[in-house]
């Protein structure tokens, strides 16, 4: 129950009624017997700066940020984490000292790490955008052997590597056509893919690779979590590979913001079960 004293965080973003957060934080929330209640606020672009100064005239505890504002918010914070820095996006405001955080990548991490240490491995990433981004440091920052960057759009893929590498946090990072993807599987430890292909609706795309080109011994990520199990996760259990589900990505990047804002540790099997009940999972 929303009380006087009750502490509000929330997601801002436009548009954010499919969001899944709510469910997941407020669950949390209630396990832990907290006074907090998470909602979200749809906010257009050009009210960004009075919804940040009115969020701390209001005392809300802290936001998480979706698109587009993940890039926008930056310029009204007075601090951003080293690695949001790299990164060049934030989705996590601590009003406490107005600083900035990234943990789609750590959320990412994690997920994996369920699965198989990222540290002096061989990871193949497919897409350049906004996730692939916040990812890639991250992998590079769990000390990842070596890293190739795959895109539609080769250039796009160059300057993501070139950025990468230049980050000091990892060695020389490749990049090449996605169309090429199937010559870097075999030597692939974990295969990620940030790109949209099999989102509900489309979730009949072709996968961005088929079982024939993955090994027993390759660990396979899709940050889609809408199908749970995409095409290219029923590929890599085709081949045997071990799949890690887009869920476990929106829930630890969950539990990371959850941590920034409370100073404790998110009850992650409780938010685990009102992700899965929200997706009809159970």
């Amino acid at each position: 129950m929303i009380k006087g004293s009750t502490n509000i965080v929330a997601l801002i973003g436009h548009p954010v009624e499919h969001s899944f957060s709510p469910p997941m934080h407020n669950r949390a929330f209630e396990k832990l017997n907290m006074d907090y209640a998470y909602v979200a606020f749809d906010v257009e672009p050009a009210n960004l700066k009075s919804a940040i100064e009115g969020a701390k005239a209001l005392n809300i505890k802290g936001f998480n940020v979706t698109i587009p504002h993940k890039i926008s918010v930056m310029e009204f914070l007075d601090e951003i984490d080293e690695v949001a820095s790299l990164i060049g996006a934030v989705n996590t405001i601590d009003f406490k000292n107005m600083k900035g955080y990234n943990t789609d990548g750590i959320g990412a991490v994690k997920a994996i790490e369920e699965v198989t240490s990222i540290k002096g491995k061989n990871v193949v990433i497919a897409g350049a955008g906004g996730a692939s981004r916040a990812i890639s440091f991250y992998i590079a920052k769990y000390g990842a052997d070596t890293m190739t960057i795959l895109n539609r759009n080769p250039l796009k893929a160059q300057n993501l590597a070139s950025d990468v590498s230049n980050s000091g946090l990892i060695g020389e990072v490749k990049s090449d056509s996605i169309s090429e993807i199937n010559a870097y599987l075999a030597d692939a430890d974990i295969l990620i893919d940030t790109t949209p292909v099999g989102m509900h609706p489309n979730v009949d795309d072709e996968p961005i690779a088929t079982s024939q080109n993955m090994h027993e011994d390759l660990v396979v990520f899709d940050a889609v979590y809408n199908p749970n199990e995409t095409v290219l996760l029923k590929e890599a259990i085709k081949a045997g590979a071990k799949p890690v589900y887009g869920i476990k990505m929106l829930l630890y990047q969950g539990a990371e913001s959850f941590k920034i804002w409370t100073g404790r540790d998110a009850p992650v099997d409780e938010m685990e079960m009102a992700l899965r009940k929200t997706l009809n999972l159970e």
